[in-house]
């Protein structure tokens, strides 16, 4: 296999055949940074600046693998996974990073955990087609951390979850087991570890460590910016700023994936097309009053779903109107 030199950031024979199809005799680069004008990417010649010297469909973002004929990049290859949001205070897609395997849930104890937000951040996963796995930090700052712990993993079956306390060596060695040979992401708050959490896995002080406000445990944004690093056993991680807002830009499947056991549930229900709601002989709300189901699990379902079919019908509202998109733009992602 050509490129054998970027095998660590994950380069394969799927990425050799797609690079194949491109013509040219382009070289491969993986996306490090998305600079606006450039991108920074992981080539055969160590990490160099490829500028943008045309708009590239779909855009790049950090995590992609791009096609570089003659110092530019000309093509993006074919995409295996593609973590997204809805960007904060409009109805538009912000990408967040490409070709992702596992997406770490970070939550620190030492602030209130919401599970809605871990929900929110699985079905991100589950849409993107990457592994989530929800990492509570900071385990040994709290009292009732177990209690806690024992919550999130009965709101979240079917997600793994690390319990870490990374400074003092807690769950470390189940990060780095997760992490080796995949293309990993982190999402999470400022002040919820994110940062410790790079530290350890690159084995070095990369990330810039925040300080957190006593009287509310919340953090400034140490990581301005999306950026990916070579792990040093192999495989890539994905820092990314901390976000405040999880807003979902997916379809139902991924809600149904994160919610396995309410779809499972649901193939006994009366009828194929049942909300769980007012209709007749429904399995879900069988399991509710037996007691199998909780009723916060199952309006989280609802909740999620009901979000999930709005952002569908404003996508097709928005794909029939008009592009009014300029010929040559090129958004920073």
């Amino acid at each position: 296999m050509p490129f054998e030199s970027l095998t660590t950031f994950g380069w394969n024979e799927r990425w050799a055949q797609l690079l194949r199809e491109v013509p040219g005799d382009p070289v491969p680069g993986r996306v490090v940074r998305h600079d606006g004008v450039a991108l920074v990417v992981a080539g055969p010649d160590g990490i160099v600046t490829a500028p943008l010297a045309e708009r590239l469909d779909p855009e790049p973002t950090v995590g992609d693998w791009v096609a570089v004929v003659d110092g530019r990049p000309v093509a993006v290859l074919e995409r295996s996974s593609l973590l997204r949001r809805r960007a904060a205070g409009r109805d538009a897609e912000q990408m967040l990073a490409a070709n992702v395997d596992v997406v770490l849930l970070v939550c620190g104890l030492d602030r209130p955990v919401k599970t809605g937000r871990i929900r929110r951040g699985a079905t991100q996963a589950a849409d993107a087609g990457a592994q989530p796995v929800i990492v509570l930090t900071k385990s040994t700052q709290v009292e009732n951390a177990q209690r806690i712990v024992d919550r999130i993993g009965a709101a979240n079956p079917e997600v793994a979850l690390i319990v870490a306390s990374v400074r003092e060596g807690v769950g470390v060695e189940e990060l780095l087991a997760v992490a080796r040979d995949k293309t990993v992401a982190l999402l999470g708050e400022s002040g919820a570890g994110k940062s410790t959490i790079v530290n350890v896995l690159l084995g070095k002080e990369s990330a810039a460590v925040g300080a957190v406000r006593a009287s509310d445990s919340k953090g400034r944004h140490t990581t301005t910016t999306r950026f990916l690093h070579e792990l040093p056993g192999g495989g890539t991680l994905i820092d990314s700023p901390g976000i405040r807002s999880v807003g979902l830009w997916g379809d139902s499947d991924a809600v149904a994936e994160t919610f396995a056991d309410i779809a499972a549930l649901g193939d006994g229900c009366r009828f194929a097309d049942c909300g769980h709601n007012t209709e007749p002989d429904c399995a879900v709300k069988a399991a509710v009053v037996e007691g199998t189901l909780t009723p916060e699990r199952l309006s989280a379902w609802m909740a999620l779903t009901q979000e999930s079919d709005d952002n569908a019908e404003r996508e097709l509202a928005a794909s029939r109107r008009p592009s009014t998109r300029k010929r040559g733009s090129n958004r920073r992602r």
